[in-house]
């Protein structure tokens, strides 16, 4: 199959906009939470429709006292958080346009963003983040805001402004004005290469994409009374979307800003869905199979875990036998009911994208009781172009076209996405839009396959194609997912252009590297560059990269690897926030690692 395309299955009036969302869940309950913020540790109190409606409608009025236009953009830069959310819609009523920054953004990438989407005003978390706005500003000569305000006491400010803006009436003719067709949020892409671009998405793609994702088969999970927490970035489309998705079902939203605190959060949230990178799954997974280890019943969770994927292989092709049963009730007594525990108690549902999450982990997870659904996106298909859904799931494939959507494979296997999620174009690059946007179709880099039935896998990135000397064509993500799913690594980054074999370069977690040197009656507190050429440490690394190598051919094989002294990280510009790797920063950082395998290997 070549293409697929999923008719839509709801619409929204033309005239209608993202706020809406949040008016329809007013009228039909205005007593009904939206939200629960929590004020103590522990401690989570509900926002209602009616509080959120109308808080968000008087910081817009605050906004439009100072001068924001229908029209303008205004900046948040924050961490997730509740008043993420609320600033996003406020912005919203007031006619703007937002445009998130990551809080872990330099001056100079604030002062791109700013410069090229005409930022008007910015609300910020922290003093330093009000700080780097300023020198942004400053270094580039750039015109000074309409307001700068920092969230705690900002807001409030904000509030007491709103005596002064515009009246009840001029207000809602603002928020009205915008429909489907304009622009309701400026979204920067991560940049792995070159300067961030902006992408206009629009409120129909927010809006209809939203719809019609509730309207599809994940209403089972998307419910009025289904519950999640959000953790991963805000300024990232995958969680920004949920934000809308939720709005749209009425669903209850907590927020975390600080991921050390997740785990103590999911405990006493209790969410009933997640949505997450893979990389938070693979560390739940490490983690309860090091703390089993720790205990001495390392062959219990093996077992468990064997038994779980078992389960959901036998499940899938309707073979369930009665031994089979047996054994997974007893590993629930013993061992599954205990993960599903440490995330809250009642995650029966997740959602994972941003990267692949590997056939094992989506049987062993949904074999515990978590069926986690894959999807597929990017910020230009304003999140999910494609996912799995109940009763249409398929592991190892990122799903069918959401409704209102499709996808098509090129010839050299290039995916290309069209429908109700596709963006309306980058901002100020014409050029860029019209040669990756061609007749509705969306080009998106990505290369992948359709089955018989429509279901999408994701093979890797065209421009991340290696190709060796000898001309054989390498799909770095096929190795490096297997690999970094190990809990004692990190980060991978396969290498090999126009090179005789192919390396890789491997980067250890600094989290469960104790625990791993502990219980091989290692020093817990060596460090990461000890690691880094320690015989034990490189040999069970060398077992990774050899079970890796046996799902490729000798020519695509990694021959050679070298252990980085510390990880890759966001600050020093080698991943972007939503944590992938840019990999021309990381080959130029290690490049001596790079010629030490090349100019030293003898393979």
């Amino acid at each position: 199959m070549q293409e697929i395309i999923i008719p839509p299955v709801a619409e929204a009036p033309h005239d209608s906009n993202a706020t809406d969302l949040v008016e329809n869940q007013y009228r039909q309950d205005p007593h009904h939470p939206l939200f629960a913020r929590q004020l103590q540790p522990g401690q989570w109190t509900d926002v209602s429709a009616r509080e959120f409606r109308e808080d968000a409608k008087t910081i817009a009025r605050g906004l439009a006292s100072v001068g924001i236009e229908p029209g303008d953009s205004v900046a948040i830069m924050s961490p997730t958080r509740y008043e993420w959310t609320l600033i996003d819609l406020a912005i919203m009523y007031a006619g703007a346009v937002t445009v998130p920054i990551y809080e872990t953004s330099s001056p100079s990438q604030i002062a791109w963003i700013v410069r090229d989407s005409q930022v008007k005003a910015a609300i910020v978390e922290t003093s330093g983040h009000a700080r780097s706005v300023q020198t942004a500003l400053q270094r580039e000569a750039l015109p000074e805001l309409k307001g700068t305000w920092i969230m705690e006491d900002g807001l409030d400010d904000l509030r007491a402004l709103a005596a002064n803006g515009p009246d009840a009436e001029e207000m809602e003719r603002r928020r009205s004005q915008a429909n489907l067709d304009d622009v309701a949020t400026i979204v920067y892409t991560s940049g792995t290469t070159g300067r961030p671009k902006g992408c206009m998405i629009t409120h129909g793609n927010l809006v209809n994409l939203s719809l019609n994702v509730l309207h599809s088969e994940m209403h089972e999970v998307l419910t009025r009374d289904s519950t999640t927490i959000l953790f991963i970035p805000l300024a990232h489309i995958f969680a920004r979307f949920i934000s809308f998705q939720t709005l749209a079902a009425g669903s209850k939203v907590g927020h975390t800003p600080d991921v050390k605190q997740l785990v103590p959060d999911l405990k006493s949230f209790q969410p009933d869905f997640l949505l997450a990178v893979p990389r938070v799954f693979e560390k739940v997974y490490n983690s309860a199979l090091l703390n089993a280890q720790e205990a001495g019943k390392g062959k219990i969770f093996e077992r468990g875990a064997e038994i779980a994927v078992e389960y959901s292989k036998a499940k899938e092709a309707g073979q369930l036998g009665t031994g089979l049963r047996l054994k997974h009730w007893v590993f629930d007594k013993l061992l599954y009911s205990k993960i599903r525990a440490a995330m809250g108690g009642n995650v029966k549902d997740a959602i994972s994208g941003g990267g692949p999450l590997g056939a094992y982990l989506s049987h062993f997870f949904r074999g515990i009781g978590v069926s986690i659904k894959e999807g597929y996106g990017l910020t230009e298909t304003t999140a999910p172009v494609t996912v799995n859904r109940p009763g249409k799931t398929r592991v190892g494939t990122v799903g069918l076209p959401t409704p209102g959507c499709g996808i098509r494979i090129a010839d050299d296997g290039e995916i290309l996405a069209s429908g109700v999620c596709v963006f309306k174009g980058y901002l100020n690059l014409p050029d860029k839009t019209e040669e990756e946007l061609v007749d509705g179709w969306f080009h998106t880099g990505d290369i992948g396959h359709l089955d018989d039935d429509g279901y999408l896998t994701i093979t890797g990135r065209k421009k991340e194609i290696l190709v060796t000397a000898s001309g054989k064509n390498v799909a770095p993500a096929q190795l490096e997912d297997q690999i970094r799913a190990d809990g004692l690594v990190s980060q991978v980054i396969v290498i090999g252009d126009n090179q005789k074999f192919v390396a890789a370069l491997v980067t250890l977690d600094e989290e469960t590297a104790p625990s791993w040197l502990k219980q091989r009656g290692l020093e817990p507190a060596m460090s990461m560059a000890e690691m880094a050429t320690h015989p034990t440490v490189r040999e069970y690394v060398q077992g990774l990269v050899d079970k890796a190598n046996e799902s490729v051919s000798r020519a695509e094989s990694i021959r050679e690897f070298r252990i980085a002294d510390r990880d890759f990280t966001i600050e020093a510009g080698q991943m972007t926030p939503s944590l992938k790797i840019r990999r021309e920063t990381i080959l130029q950082d290690y490049q001596h690692l790079v010629d030490d395998i090349y100019q030293t290997a003898t393979k």
